[in-house]
C-alpha cells in the first residue's frame, strides 16, 4: 500500500537529501558548482579517492538528477543539473524556512 502523506516533493527532496549523504558527493557537488563542466578524470585528480569509488558517486548523483554527464570517448564530462540544483535548493530552503 503506498504512502499518501508523503507528496512528490517529499520524495524528490529525500533523493537530493541522499545523494548529498556523503561528504565525497558533497565536494564534487562544491568543486562543478566554482566551473561549467569538468571531466571525470580531472575529478579524480581533485579528490582523494579511487577512480571506480568516483564513479559510483557520480553515479549516484547523476541517477538523483543533481549532476549531468555528456560522454565524449574516451572522457565523461560532467556539469551541474542547474534546474535541478535549483529546485533542491529551494526545497531545503523551504524546509529549512518551516517551523518545525
Amino acid at each position: 500500500m503506498e504512502n499518501t502523506y508523503y507528496t512528490a516533493k517529499h520524495q524528490r527532496l529525500a533523493r537530493y537529501a541522499k545523494a548529498l549523504g556523503h561528504p565525497a558527493r558533497v565536494l564534487i557537488i562544491e568543486l562543478l558548482s566554482r566551473q561549467s563542466c569538468c571531466y571525470s578524470g580531472d575529478l579524480a585528480n581533485d579528490l582523494p579517492i579511487a577512480r571506480s569509488t568516483l564513479s559510483q558517486h557520480l553515479s549516484e548523483l547523476k541517477d538523483a538528477g543533481l549532476i549531468q554527464g555528456e560522454i565524449n570517448p574516451p572522457r565523461i564530462r560532467y556539469c551541474l543539473n542547474r534546474a535541478n540544483w535549483e529546485e533542491a535548493a529551494q526545497l531545503f530552503k523551504t524546509l529549512f524556512d518551516s517551523q518545525l
